[in-house]
C-alpha cells in the first residue's frame, strides 16, 4: 500500500453540541490522524455529499436523501431522548396563534426546520408563512411571529434572551417526545460507499476513535464543561447539564425514531417513507 496516502478528511460540527464527541480525540492523540474540517452542519452535509470530505457529521435529512451513496456509524450520533435544550421555536405567543403567521427559519439546518414545519403542521395544527434568515433572534423577532433556531443560538435563546424578552421557548426534541414517544437524532456520522470500499480499515480505526472519544468525553464531562466554558457564553453548570441532555446514541429506538421521522416526512422533502438506513458493520 502506498504510505504516502492522505489522512482521511473528517468533518467537525462548530457547535457545542458536537464537543464531546471531539474532546477525546484531542486526549487521546487521534486528532491528529484526520484532517479535520469544522463547519456549519449544513455546510458538513453538502461537503460529504459532494465527495470533500470521506467522513462526517452530517444532518439527518441530507444522510436519508443520499442514503445509497453513505453508511452510518452504529451508536454514533447526535440527538435527544426528550429535551434537547438547543433545537427550538421561539414565539411571541401560544404556537396555536402562528396559522398564516411569518415563521422566521435559521438558516442553519435543514432537519431542525423539517422537524419544527412536521411538529406545527402535524401536532399543533398550524400552518405559518415561513422564510430563511440568519439566525440572529433579536433580528428575526422584529418581523416574525417565531423563530426556529438551532445549536449555539438556540442555546442562547433558550438559557438567556427568551426569559429577558418575555418570548416563550419550546423544545424541539420535548415537543417530538411527547407526540411519538420516541427519541430524535438530528445528525448521524456517515461515511461515504466508496471511501468505505477503498479504505474499510480506516474507516473503521475513525469509528472506534470516535467512540472512544464520546465515552471519555462523558466519563469526564465535568472537564469538558470547565474547559469549554472559558470560551462560551454558558458557564459550566449549563454545559455539563447540556452535554448530559444530548444522546450521542445510535441504536434500535434511534433507528426506530428515523424511520419514523423518514414515514412522516420522505415524500415531501425528497427521501423514500421507507428509506434504507445502512450500518457500517
Amino acid at each position: 500500500m502506498d504510505n504516502s496516502r492522505t489522512r482521511p478528511r473528517v468533518g467537525h460540527i462548530q457547535f457545542l453540541n458536537c464537543l464531546p464527541l471531539y474532546w477525546g480525540l484531542a486526549r487521546t492523540g487521534t486528532l491528529l490522524d484526520f484532517e479535520l474540517t469544522k463547519d456549519t452542519p449544513e455546510k458538513l452535509s453538502e461537503k460529504l455529499v459532494k465527495g470533500d470530505l470521506d467522513i462526517g457529521p452530517i444532518t439527518l435529512v441530507e444522510f436519508l436523501r443520499h442514503a445509497d451513496e453513505l453508511v452510518a456509524f452504529p451508536d454514533i450520533a447526535v440527538g435527544c431522548d426528550g429535551p434537547v435544550m438547543s433545537c427550538v421555536i421561539v414565539s411571541q405567543g401560544p404556537l396555536e396563534r402562528l396559522d398564516d403567521a411569518g415563521v422566521a427559519l435559521g438558516s442553519t439546518s435543514r432537519t431542525s426546520v423539517r422537524l419544527a414545519q412536521l411538529l406545527l403542521a402535524e401536532s399543533v395544527g398550524v400552518r405559518p408563512s415561513y422564510y430563511t434568515c440568519p439566525p440572529d433572534l433579536s433580528l428575526m423577532m422584529q418581523e416574525a411571529e417565531a423563530a426556529v433556531l438551532i445549536g449555539d443560538a438556540a442555546l442562547r435563546a433558550n438559557l438567556h434572551d427568551g426569559p429577558k424578552f418575555g418570548l416563550q421557548v419550546h423544545d424541539l426534541g420535548a415537543m417530538w417526545k411527547a407526540w411519538t414517544g420516541l427519541p430524535f437524532v438530528f445528525a448521524v456520522w456517515a461515511v461515504r460507499r466508496d471511501y468505505l470500499e477503498r479504505e474499510p480499515e480506516v474507516t473503521r480505526q475513525v469509528h472506534e476513535a470516535f467512540l472512544a472519544s464520546r465515552d471519555l468525553s462523558l466519563t469526564e464531562v465535568d472537564k469538558v464543561a470547565e474547559q469549554a466554558a472559558r470560551w462560551e457564553a454558558f458557564d459550566e453548570r449549563v454545559l455539563e447539564r447540556y452535554f448530559t441532555t444530548l444522546d450521542f446514541r445510535f441504536g434500535a429506538p434511534q433507528l426506530a425514531a428515523v424511520a419514523e421521522f423518514a414515514r412522516r416526512v420522505g415524500p415531501t422533502t425528497g427521501f423514500p417513507a421507507d428509506v434504507k438506513v445502512d450500518l457500517l458493520s
